[in-house]
């Protein structure tokens, strides 16, 4: 008779050393995950206060509230600087979409508030942005001056419509010459072409309006002329 066939030896199972080490490395990572899942629900809840509180500052300044506008500015500036501090240690996260959404909204108030106040613009380094979140927030800052010019128009202050329109003018003069990647400047093309219609749109609606001013002193005058001459022939 055959010999009978060899029974196969069973796995040998992980030794409990093995099973140390393993499960000291998942806990280890889990331990990691649970540090950035923390840091970065803290980034995405006060990335959404900052950008409430940047668009109330701008729907401020609309009103020429200017008082209620800085304050929550410098509300929106401190939220910001506390994600900026609890992302420092976590690059993924800091160059998240959320946090940079965020940044760019908080910039796009401050330089609103600097155009409608005649002051200087304030760079990406004085408002602590990335450079893509602050050519952003300036194109947008730009688009959001058409509300104002149009508030002046009806207000009869074309002086002020004119001058923010120079602003948008020059914006967008600066904002053509950066022609890099969407990846580098945040989609900044797509930006500045939306710009660009808000723009044309204005300068129309700034040309009639000045047009219409013009042509209605123009009437009045020729009135009063005419009325000094009946007065004259009586």
């Amino acid at each position: 008779m055959p010999p009978p066939l060899a029974q196969p030896e069973p796995n040998p199972s992980p030794s409990s050393d093995g099973d140390t080490a393993l499960s000291s490395a998942v806990d280890a990572i889990i331990t990691r995950f649970d540090a950035v899942n923390a840091v970065r629900d803290h980034a995405v809840g006060t990335g959404r206060q900052i950008v409430r509180c940047s668009a109330n500052a701008v729907r401020a300044l609309h009103r020429e509230d200017h008082d209620e506008a800085h304050a929550l500015l410098a509300t929106a500036a401190e939220l910001l600087a506390g994600v900026r501090a609890s992302t420092a240690a976590f690059p993924t996260i800091a160059s998240a979409g959320y946090v940079q959404d965020a940044a760019k909204e908080y910039a796009e108030a401050a330089i609103t508030a600097s155009l409608l106040q005649n002051r200087p613009i304030p760079g990406p380094a004085a408002l602590t942005v990335d450079d893509a979140a602050w050519l952003n927030g300036l194109a947008e800052a730009g688009s959001e001056l058409r509300r104002d010019v149009l508030d002046r128009l009806r207000a009869d202050r074309p002086e002020d419509a004119e001058r923010l329109l120079a602003q948008m003018d020059a914006i967008y003069a600066v904002l053509v010459t950066v022609d890099f990647p969407d990846a580098i400047t945040g989609g900044l093309r797509r930006t500045t072409d939306q710009f660009r219609a808000v723009l044309e749109r204005t300068r129309g609606d700034v040309t009639l309006s000045i047009r219409q001013q013009r042509l209605e002193r123009a009437l009045a005058r020729h009135e009063a002329t005419m009325e000094l001459g009946r007065s004259a022939e009586r």
